[in-house]
């Protein structure tokens, strides 16, 4: 009796061990389960000359909607911020059809924003996430550039699978996808006027979430709109507002590198007065826990999984790409904003709570676009929105351009709002409810 006791706690204490080594070891970390992998992933070639490539990751849509076939529905492509973090990012922890949580196993998201749409995801500027550059010369330095390699990318995806092409294309993203997400619009409206129809991106709208994208504009509501929520008191105002200026000045004597490094010391001095643990949301003590994505995306299991080179070392934001693109960040695309809008319909997005591209630097700029719509915009009712009876946030529309305030939301909006966040997309999408015409 004692051997057999003595025999079930030896093994006891090995299973034990063994899971202590799974949850520590990386090779022994959980692999992508097979239900929750990417309908498709890989690479597309942007260069193939040197090889660089764009990492992607499609899932499709869940369920067909309005009778339409799945096969039919719209594609949405999710681009992260940065500049120079992974789409992963928004894949894993907002809007992709499973979560990670902190002991890195995949949890269904009930917020998924594939629930009626597909949606891929794009690891962009090259040296992103996983995707490739040949050389740190490759990666782009302006958007003209980072819209050329995505034009390329979103081209050679189409052509995976024959239904993709008369499929509506809609870009969305966030943080300087504020950037991004204009550009890319701008260059394939520019392009389908040059190219034959079997050639063109079938491109729909554009959405976008706390984006930085008319940076003089929005560094100058930090110290204001940090006075008013109680943060700062006059005097760190003041002091605040004079670094602002300093910014500005940089910008508009076109030295951008030192308008970057000035925008950053206008950051850095509001997180010290504040104490915050993040700008990203106010409300938070601690900030967004999102490290467990680097982990789990350097499994050499899932990376095989996901069809991810194997020997690339995951990093959820790259030093590299957003030193190469440190003269770019201040740097304005209002211009290509206001011309989506005239051809395309633009959805802009605040979670309520983001202290860095939050919804009083987005209303300051959107305020000075040159489109003859603007008057009736800013004279639009601002309504209230909810989801299942309770308060959401508001929304205020005027023809193609719409502006939705998320409430209990920070700067990843959809990861802390998601079944909210799915909501506005697919209404915004469908123009149903508040967003219908």
């Amino acid at each position: 009796m004692e051997s057999s006791l003595n025999l079930l706690l030896l093994l006891l204490f090995l299973a034990i061990c063994h899971r202590v080594l799974a949850a520590t070891s990386p090779s022994g970390s959980p692999s992508y389960p097979e239900e929750a992998l990417p309908t498709r992933s890989g690479y597309v070639t942007v260069n193939s000359t040197t090889g660089s490539a764009i990492f992607y990751a499609f899932y499709e849509a869940q369920t067909s909607y309005n009778k339409i076939p799945i096969s039919e529905s719209p594609i949405l492509i999710w681009l992260q911020g940065g500049p120079g973090c992974s789409s992963m990012l928004g894949n894993l922890r907002e809007v992709g059809p499973w979560i990670l949580n902190q002991e890195l196993t995949l949890e269904a998201n009930p917020g998924s924003w594939n629930k009626i749409f597909g949606l891929v995801f794009l690891d962009n500027p090259i040296g992103t996430g996983f995707s490739i550059a040949a050389s740190n010369q490759e990666i782009p330095r302006n958007q003209y550039d980072v819209a050329k390699h995505l034009f390329i990318a979103i081209q050679k995806f189409i052509a995976l699978d024959k239904s993709f092409k008369n499929r509506p294309i809609y870009l969305t993203g966030e943080s300087y996808a504020g950037k991004y997400i204009p550009a890319l619009g701008y260059y394939i409206i520019k392009m389908n006027s040059q190219l034959p129809k079997e050639s063109r991106v079938n491109l729909e709208g554009v959405a976008i979430g706390n984006g930085l994208t008319d940076p003089e504009i929005q560094v100058s509501t930090h110290a204001i709109n940090s006075f008013y929520l109680g943060l700062i008191n006059e005097k760190q105002t003041a002091h605040l507002e004079k670094l602002q200026m300093e910014t500005i000045g940089f910008v508009r004597r076109g030295k951008w590198s030192e308008a970057t490094d000035a925008r950053n010391r206008v950051l850095d001095t509001l997180t010290n007065m504040t104490g915050l643990a993040t700008l990203y949301d106010f409300r938070r003590l601690i900030p967004y826990q999102n490290g467990v994505v680097d982990k789990f995306l350097n499994n050499v299991e899932v990376k095989k999984a996901l069809g991810a080179k194997e020997d690339k070392f995951f990093e959820r934001c790259s030093n590299v790409v957003s030193g190469v693109l440190h003269d770019d960040v201040m740097k304005s695309v209002k211009y290509m904003v206001e011309f989506l809008v005239k051809n395309t319909k633009v959805l802009l997005y605040q979670g309520q709570c983001d202290l860095r591209d939050g919804v009083p630097s987005t209303v300051a700029w959107v305020r000075t676009m040159r489109w003859d719509g603007i008057p009736r915009f800013l004279e639009a009712d601002r309504k209230v929105w909810k989801v299942d009876g309770k308060l959401a946030g508001y929304v205020q529309k005027w023809k193609s351009l719409s502006h939705v305030v998320v409430l209990n939301a920070g700067h990843l909006m959809p990861g802390d709002q998601p079944v909210n966040s799915q909501v506005m997309i697919q209404d915004w999408l469908l123009e149903r409810g508040l967003f219908a015409s």
